[in-house]
């Protein structure tokens, strides 16, 4: 991309039109720091990127304390400067700009319209503008105060500051309309961002016909990847410390008389069980359980106390931290379990919530109640003739208790724990002889008006239906 300096302060080569009325400005993106390297040259980062640009002279040391500090456009970058002083600037200029380090933002006679925010390096613009329609994947929300659109496949997010532009991305126009020249030159950057394609057939091929909106915004938003640290906090920030009391380990208890669950002889299994090795490969679903010989609460209660229980709890700070049979991030361990009763020997049917700390059962839900019935059919889609299991255990989340801790990671170390805890019952009902199945999607819904839990507060994440083997392994298949 070249930059050239002339009359009216018009920028070639970056939108491929005149730019009438148009004026661009740069800046350093907010989040980079630059430094000297022992050698003297100058680098810049902004987590996870990291790029040495080289020595720099004098007029390009100014050039980036100044775009460090406002928004400049090549005129105010070269303006006193000798040629040989503004060239290099311009060098300078083109580099930082090609390599994704600068924010842009567009002007119309002084007014801003838009600032194209890169987090990675922008590739070669289009070479002219033509008709285009927002994309299947980009999202316009509001960030810090300002509208913003971002789209899980671009190098950069696009923050609209004129409704005109909003019009433009959406196709709603309403009063005015940007002249011409200037609407042209914006649709080749929405183009060259991403933000619009230019048919919508581009969003339908193959390999992004299978990804939906929210999945791929998921995918790309819970790891680092481009977007890096910089863009938005990322990660174990704790942000909530000193702005809201962190959660207890346990839940708050449900109100009521309990349920008293056996403790299993722990010493008696390390020497009795079944190695990891026979669970492991002995492992099957099963999706049709003997009725006429269901699982005993005895059952029940060993299975939540080997994969779900609270083993200590220790104090960081202010953070309760307890201790499971499985791993977490954090050891914030923000899942919770809950047994909806259909037919088990020694426990009235319906909905309860395990006490990971007291290791009881505490009732939450009648059998009655039509959210329990909804969250029974619902898993028995995943069973043979659509028979509910025997007892269903609803996985549970406490978002907080993560949430408070990690930002924009949290969900997804939620759901990896979900997968963890599954594969932990899947394994230990293996080991007891019981038989066991995931449940692909589970009414979540129904948890919520079940519990009168806040969704926001608790929600539900997973699903596993349990029941006794029918004779001869029938009812199993190797998924």
């Amino acid at each position: 991309m070249k930059f050239d300096r002339v009359e009216g302060d018009r920028l070639f080569g970056m939108s491929g039109a005149d730019g009438q009325g148009m004026q661009r400005t740069f800046s350093l993106r907010p989040t980079v720091t630059a430094s000297v390297e022992a050698d003297g040259s100058t680098s810049l980062a902004s987590w996870p990127r990291h790029d040495v640009i080289g020595r720099l002279d004098a007029a390009q040391h100014e050039a980036l304390r100044r775009l460090a500090t406002r928004s400049l456009t090549v005129d105010e970058l070269t303006q006193g400067r000798s040629r040989t002083e503004a060239s290099s600037t311009l060098a300078l200029l083109e580099r930082l700009n090609g390599a994704g380090w600068l924010v842009t933002t567009v002007r119309e006679r002084g007014l801003a319209l838009y600032s194209i925010e890169p987090h990675s390096r922008p590739p070669t613009p289009p070479d002219q503008s033509g008709p285009g329609t927002l994309s299947a994947f980009t999202l316009i929300r509001r960030r810090d105060g300002d509208t913003v659109a971002e789209n899980p496949l671009s190098w950069c997010d696009v923050r609209v500051h004129d409704a005109r532009v909003l019009g433009l991305l959406t196709g709603l126009q309403a009063g005015e309309p940007l002249p011409s020249s200037v609407r042209d030159a914006a649709l080749v950057d929405l183009l060259w961002t991403g933000m619009m394609v230019t048919d919508a057939a581009v969003d339908a091929t193959p390999s992004r016909r299978r990804w939906s909106l929210h999945e791929l915004w998921f995918n790309q938003r819970s790891g680092m990847g481009r977007r890096g640290w910089g863009v938005e906090p990322f990660g174990a920030t704790s942000w909530a410390s000193g702005v809201v009391a962190p959660l207890p380990a346990g839940r708050p208890a449900y109100p009521g008389p309990h349920v008293e669950l056996a403790v299993p002889d722990l010493d008696r299994l390390r020497a009795e069980d079944v190695s990891l090795t026979a669970a492991v490969e002995d492992r099957s679903s099963t999706r049709a359980f003997d009725d006429d010989r269901p699982l005993t609460l005895d059952q029940l209660a060993e299975l939540l106390f080997r994969t779900a229980r609270t083993r200590s709890v220790r104090v960081a700070g202010a953070v309760e931290v307890p201790s499971r049979p499985y791993p977490s991030g954090g050891s914030m361990y923000e899942l919770e379990v809950y047994p909806v009763v259909r037919h088990l020997d020694g426990l009235t049917a319906g909905m309860y919530h395990y006490d990971t700390v007291d290791h009881v059962l505490r009732p939450v839900a009648d059998a009655t109640h039509p959210a329990v019935e909804r969250l029974l059919s619902a898993a028995s889609i995943s069973l043979t003739d659509r028979t509910a299991p025997q007892v269903l255990l609803v996985i549970a989340a406490r978002p907080g208790r993560l949430m408070d801790t990690y930002e924009q990671m949290g969900y997804s170390l939620i759901l990896k724990h979900a997968g963890v805890l599954t594969q932990t019952i899947s394994l230990v009902a293996t080991a007891m002889g019981l038989g066991c199945v995931a449940v692909g999607a589970g009414d979540t819904t129904a948890f919520t008006e079940a519990t009168g839990a806040d969704p926001l507060d608790e929600c539900a994440v997973g699903d596993v239906a349990l029941g006794s083997i029918l004779p001869a392994g029938t009812g199993t298949d190797a998924s």
